[in-house]
């Protein structure tokens, strides 16, 4: 499927086309997308109940390697695991040290007890629980434990919440329900109820040009699959609109990661 090409109505399928969307745009996505801030990974050793470094690491859903080469940085070891070639791609252009494997949560290539930590950025919400938990579970030794983390819009913040609406409009989606939220039940992210999620907020921010603003939007996998046409005429009317309220062309973004750990027994 290509950009121009309208989204399935198929929700199954959908979700499928958004999941594989990002390989088109990787470069778009590593050069455009934000990072996540130092006490995200603090707060991944404090509920993991260890230091990152020297930890047998597994990133599922590694993309183009955001949050690997911070794990990579720590001194965790570090395998990657990303099933898109165009995502695989960027990831080797930019980490040829870090070894990376093509494979999906749902069948990690990966043998059993092998993990002090295994952790999706980002990526969680493409597999099926079904699977990725017994999966992780799998992977995971003794005493190992799950890490998950998204960087959500603080919807809190006007202009934020605004651009949001915006964007939601356009793309006939309520934004906030996409998004991961701190008081989602967990059965969301497990509905097995055979882990047992500590919870922790980060907020941070960045402060980027307008153009950046609008390339990590135009990242996600919504716009992705809408045509090329219909998206960058929106993006120029958003361009004005933060123009508006940001004359100087630099937008503070503000995130909330919600970031989930739980360990194996």
């Amino acid at each position: 499927m290509t950009a121009t090409q309208p989204p399935p109505a198929d929700p199954r399928a959908l979700h499928a086309a958004r999941a594989r969307s990002f390989d088109s745009a990787a470069a778009q996505y590593a050069a455009n997308r934000p990072s996540y801030p130092p006490a995200l990974l603090d707060a991944v050793e404090e509920l993991a109940g260890r230091p990152l470094s020297g930890a047998r690491t597994v990133d599922v859903g590694a993309g183009t390697g955001i949050a690997t080469a911070l794990l990579h940085a720590r001194g965790a070891d570090v395998l990657a695991v990303e099933p898109g070639a165009g995502m695989a791609a960027e990831f080797r252009r930019a980490l040829p040290g870090i070894p990376l494997v093509r494979g999906d949560g749902n069948a990690l290539p990966v043998a059993d007890a092998h993990a002090d930590l295994v952790t999706y950025a980002q990526a969680w919400h493409w597999t099926d629980p079904a699977r990725s938990v017994p999966e992780a579970l799998r992977v995971l030794r003794p005493g190992g434990a799950l890490a998950l983390w998204w960087n959500t819009e603080a919807l809190d913040v006007p202009w934020i919440a605004e651009a949001a609406r915006r964007a939601g409009r356009f793309l006939d989606l309520d934004v906030a329900a996409e998004q991961p939220r701190s008081d989602d039940p967990v059965e969301r992210v497990d509905p097995s109820g055979r882990l047992d999620f500590a919870r922790r907020t980060v907020r941070w921010s960045r402060r980027v040009p307008i153009g950046t603003r609008l390339a990590n939007l135009g990242s996600h996998s919504a716009f992705l699959v809408t045509p090329e046409e219909r998206t960058t005429a929106f993006l120029e009317e958003e361009r004005a609109h933060l123009l508006t309220a940001f004359p100087d062309g630099m937008v503070e973004e503000t995130y909330d990661v919600l970031l989930l750990v739980a360990r194996k027994p």
